[in-house]
């Protein structure tokens, strides 16, 4: 099967794929995750069978489905990861959502039938979807409770590349985790390095994936697939798996050096990311927790009608606007309140844990939600933050604290880089 992952070799594995832009370090691919993923997950199937009622086996048969699945599970993402997903694509796709899990599944059976891949039908069809032993699809992607090998490795991987530091551990988690009832469960004295999972994951969507620097290089990169799709037919691919496999990182490396003119504002667009001439911060606020259920996103519309008296009249296309979204893998939910938990080794019952029985450090609110506003140009930066400030006034009757420096303010720059 490792025929197939040089077709993923070339993308970015983190969640924003343009995060080397600003942590050069994070230059790790979806191959390397891929294969770290494959690599827990068969250790997460060989502990679990080691520890099973030999009523309810795990195969050897089962172990082979679980790695597979591993090695495979991410191979239907885009260029930039999710970037392209979730802000380039529903830009040009109407009706039913594209995803990436069933991209994967069709790129899944478009390797085995282009490359004659031998390999047996039944363990294909159990990677793609469960059918029973529910608890062994939980290892790589759990729908349940959200903890799984996936997010063990690229927690542990991005923050070693980016420098920034990992508490969470998760070979202790792995080291106790046992199935009950067709779930995987975890000792009680173990709830607050689960909790560590999903604070980690917070905190590294916080500080580097959603990074005020990486979203803004991301909003110019998916301006210029946007202007580049029609001559380059971006879209369009996603609906075969015979030309989505083609796109990869290099897409904008392809824009840079066409140089036909209908691909001009694409090509100036990735020519400003190289200089770092990027689309600049303005300000940003987290939206009230009371108002969080109701949220309506903000628009550049709703800015250009918060201006005031200024020298310049701004235009939707001055002004681009990210709303970035923090939890703890479900959405204002608590995941913890999911997962399944064991008193000890000779337990045979499972429960759930209030989360006031182990602390009250814990938030009660599980999810942030942050406004951020840019302007497309240095010379408008002054007027976009003062119109941003008088919407933040106007809806919630305060304005966020991290406003652009003055002297970017004045269209200057504070470092030649």
């Amino acid at each position: 099967m490792y025929s197939c992952l040089p077709l993923t070799q070339s993308q970015s594995y983190l969640f924003a794929g343009l995060t080397n832009t600003v942590y050069p370090g994070a230059v790790h691919s979806r191959f390397e995750h891929s294969l770290g993923v494959y690599h827990l997950a068969g250790e997460v199937a060989y502990r679990l069978r080691a520890q099973q009622d030999p009523d309810f086996p795990v195969e050897d048969f089962d172990i082979k489905t679980v790695k597979l699945a591993g090695l495979l599970h991410d191979i239907g993402h885009g260029p930039f990861s999710h970037t392209f997903e979730r802000q380039f694509l529903p830009r040009f796709l109407s009706g039913a959502p594209w995803s990436h899990e069933d991209m994967s599944i069709s790129m899944i059976d478009y390797i085995v039938d282009k490359h004659h891949i031998d390999i047996e039908p039944e363990c294909l069809k159990k990677a793609k979807s469960p059918t029973e032993k529910q608890f062994l699809y939980d290892i790589v992607a759990n729908g349940r409770n959200g903890v799984d090998v996936d997010k063990f490795d690229y927690l542990v991987r991005d923050s070693r590349a980016c420098g920034v530091g990992c508490g969470f551990m998760f070979p202790r988690l792995m080291g106790s985790m046992r199935v009950l009832g067709d779930e995987i469960c975890y000792r009680a004295k173990d709830y607050l390095t689960v909790y560590k999972l999903f604070s980690t994951r917070a905190e590294m969507h916080r500080t580097v994936y959603t990074h005020a620097k990486v979203k803004g290089i991301e909003l110019m990169a998916v301006d210029a697939l946007s202007k580049a799709n029609e001559s380059l037919g971006i879209a369009d691919a996603v609906q075969n798996p015979g030309e989505f496999w083609k796109l990869d990182d290099t897409i904008l490396k392809r824009i840079e050096v066409d140089e036909r003119p209908e691909l001009k504002e694409a090509r100036d667009l990735v020519l400003r990311i190289r200089r770092r001439d990027i689309y600049q911060f303005c300000n940003e606020f987290a939206v009230p927790k009371e108002k969080l259920d109701h949220f309506n996103d903000v628009t550049p519309q709703d800015i250009i009608c918060s201006q005031k008296s200024s020298d310049v009249t701004l235009k939707e296309e001055d002004i681009a606007v990210s709303t970035v979204q923090i939890d703890l893998t479900r959405g204002s939910s608590n995941p913890l309140e999911s997962v399944k938990f064991f008193q000890d080794h000779d337990s045979t019952d499972k429960f759930t844990i209030p989360v006031e029985h182990i602390s009250h450090l814990i938030p009660a609110v599980c999810q942030d939600k942050i406004v951020r506003v840019y302007a497309k140009k240095p010379e408008l930066v002054e007027a976009v933050s003062q119109a941003f400030e008088n919407f933040q006034m106007t809806t919630y009757g305060v304005k966020g604290i991290l406003a652009t420096p003055e002297k970017k303010r004045n269209g200057k720059r504070l470092f030649p880089y």
